[in-house]
């Protein structure tokens, strides 16, 4: 029976972005930065306008308005687009026309294996969805099969078709789910049954289609006087996607530091899963709440080119331009057993589980290459893939995991659609400003006198107090006739000396008569 997991979102907000935290048992699987000026989302629906055919690649570049073209293959298009493209020539521009699909003639399907010339022509406006962000030099890749994802259900225009999530496996659930859904379903429109639509009644079911339905109405709205490249409607951001996709009874607590935002949580968690409104709540801590919950020390010990897990065993990461390796070691690990075999298969046992959590918290796609320590015995072989499996069972991105090969490599493939989560561990030091060199000692008192000088004869300072390290204090006070005394007198004003061990050797500020910080 698997361990039942105590899920928690922490939110934290910034002047330009909002951070959100995804803990799992108090331990951190996924990190998400939302930035207020970021465009071109997955899930964004676009009016576009296609730029250039490339039949070579069986493909089109369309203008999103992104700085690079989008990316559209022919097997993208989706198998009605011809009924798509229809419907936006009749619709752009258009006033009489209501917008309304249940009434029209569907075209019939493309063929999987045609030409996307004999589809779309340069200069024609086209309606497309962001299916992976831009990522490197690379623009968006796009699809124009639109689809809008609820709690429990996918919309797709255009499409007639009922489809239940694999993971739904009982026969009598999914004859239940399928003849309800067909019951409410309005004409030429697609259902996709998620897995947490297992077992909910019409009513929640129902509730969550005309929720789908009120956004493509509201998509119409704006097709009649939309001129490409025009963002047509936006995905929900990502804290309320992950609530949308995450939120179950594991889901205990949702913590958020700004009080918009916490509004804005609790009026979607109302409309989503009303009896769980009451797990959100409002941090008002003066301590910063990705502090307060260990969030930030857990980003520090997680990214960066070597990550150690408790027992000793470290990875270490790297990242190229066409994939990623991980290379597994022991370190000082401990074990009392002289058993070569079964001490590898315990510290590969033990890096699956993080390199499965190092995935998902750094979003990390494409070929994954993992090198665990050599196993000669083919059942543990079995047992390592199975636990890299169970674990990655967790991850909500498309994933294949093929078994190790006979040099211990496993092989793993991910969906990439977001930019891979890259946070800066290292610090600049602050003695040399990461240059690897430092003032001359010799300069550094004469550099401080330069600038008292100036804040008491150009900006009339009458009292200051300067800031330095403890180190630099006593050097700065020693003896009666010390330095301190000399500028007292050389200035004819009074100066205190304080230390502090929050500076670094070489870090002096300085203090007005109000205790402010002057800045320099």
């Amino acid at each position: 029976m698997s361990e039942e997991i105590n899920r928690e979102l922490i939110i934290g907000t910034g002047e330009n972005d909002i951070q959100i935290a995804l803990l799992e048992n108090k331990q951190l699987v996924e990190i998400n930065r939302d930035a207020s000026n970021r465009n071109h989302m997955v899930g964004d629906v676009y009016l576009g306008r296609v730029k250039r055919i490339m039949p070579g690649l069986n493909a089109a570049f369309v203008d999103v308005g992104y700085e690079k073209d989008a990316f559209l293959h022919y097997l993208d298009l989706g198998p009605h687009i011809k009924s798509i493209n229809g419907y936006v020539k009749q619709i752009v521009g258009n006033h009489q026309f209501n917008g309304n699909i249940q009434n029209l003639e569907i075209s019939e399907e493309i063929e999987k294996t045609g030409k996307i010339t004999d589809v779309l022509t340069s200069g024609q406006n086209i309606l497309v969805q962001v299916a992976k962000e831009p990522i490197s030099t690379k623009g968006p890749r796009i699809s124009s099969e639109i689809s809008f994802a609820g709690r429990y259900l996918v919309l797709v225009p255009f499409s007639d078709k009922v489809s239940i999530s694999q993971k739904i496996k009982s026969s009598e659930e999914r004859t239940r789910l399928k003849r309800l859904i067909q019951s409410i379903r309005p004409n030429n429109f697609g259902i996709i049954i998620r897995t947490v639509a297992e077992n909910k009644k019409v009513a929640e079911l129902d509730a969550d289609l005309n929720q789908l339905i009120q956004r493509w109405e509201l998509a119409v709205s704006k097709l009649h006087t939309a001129v490409p490249p025009q963002k047509i409607i936006s995905e929900l951001d990502r804290a309320s996607a992950i609530l949308r996709d995450l939120l179950n009874e594991s889901f205990n607590a949702i913590y958020v530091d700004n009080q918009s935002i916490y509004d804005d949580t609790r009026s979607y968690i109302m409309s989503i899963a009303s009896s769980k409104v009451d797990i959100v709540k409002l941090y008002k801590n003066e301590e910063p709440i990705f502090d307060h919950f260990g969030i930030n020390k857990q980003i520090k010990a997680s990214f960066g080119k070597v990550v150690t897990i408790k027992s000793g065993v470290y990875l270490i990461i790297e990242h190229t331009e066409a994939l990623h390796v991980i290379d597994v070691n022991s370190g000082h690990r401990s074990n009392n057993t002289s058993n070569q075999e079964v001490n590898a298969l315990e510290v590969n046992l033990e890096a699956a589980s993080e390199i499965a959590r190092q995935l998902r918290l750094r979003d990390m796609g494409g070929i994954i290459v993992i090198d665990f320590i050599d196993l000669h015995e083919g059942v543990n072989r079995r047992a390592l893939y199975n636990r890299l499996a169970e674990e990655m069972a967790k991850d909500r991105a498309k994933h294949t995991i093929l078994p190790p090969s006979k040099f211990g490599l496993v092989q793993i493939t991910r969906q990439r659609v977001r930019p891979e989560m890259t946070i800066e561990v290292l610090e600049k030091c602050p003695c040399c400003d990461g240059t690897g060199k430092i003032k001359p000692s010799i300069l550094m008192v004469d550099e401080i006198e330069n600038q008292i000088s100036y804040l008491m004869r150009e900006q009339n300072e009458k009292q200051l107090t300067l800031v330095v390290h403890p180190f630099l204090y006593s050097h700065l006070t020693k003896g009666f006739f010390s330095q301190r005394l000399k500028w007292i007198l050389k200035f004819k004003k009074h100066i205190t000396i304080k230390k502090s061990a929050s500076n670094h050797l070489m870090e002096y500020t300085f203090l007005n008569s109000t205790n402010d910080e002057i800045n320099l």
